[in-house]
């Protein structure tokens, strides 16, 4: 597994855009929908993949990683460990992932590896927004 320094993470903010958030929530009151929307206000681009939704502030949701028919750099995961694998298979089969990152209490330890093996960077059990905010101080 790669030590997740501050240099790292802050790397990932800084040069990577397009978001697919994976579990972005339709209630404005749960973080996987807050972290999202946090990042749009920051300036990233984000894909909701939400299959039981059309649409998420105004944004085309997506049934799954593999329809969203843009480039995703950063796979943002807001789903039960269990499923990881599953997602992480799919941003192994897009080839444009760069970093998947599991939000806070979500982690995979055997979908980090398998990622980690197809070039992707992994991090696990963290918040973007938290991160965010403690980076860059906002």
């Amino acid at each position: 597994m790669v030590e997740l320094s501050d240099k790292l993470l802050i790397g990932i903010f800084k040069s990577y855009k397009n978001i697919a958030t994976v579990g972005f929530s339709k209630d404005p009151g749960k973080w996987a929908h807050i972290v999202p929307k946090f990042l749009i206000e920051k300036g990233y681009t984000v894909f909701p993949v939400n299959p039981t939704t059309n649409e998420i502030l105004g944004l085309k949701s997506y049934p799954d990683l593999l329809s969203v028919p843009h480039k995703v750099e950063i796979v943002q995961i807001f789903r039960p460990s269990e499923e990881v694998p599953a997602i992480a298979e799919q941003a192994i089969k897009r080839g444009d992932v760069r970093v998947i990152w599991m939000q806070k209490g979500i982690s995979n330890d055997e979908a980090a590896k398998k990622a980690e093996g197809a070039g992707i960077t992994v991090v696990q059990d963290r918040c973007m927004y938290e991160e965010y905010t403690r980076l860059f101080g906002e």
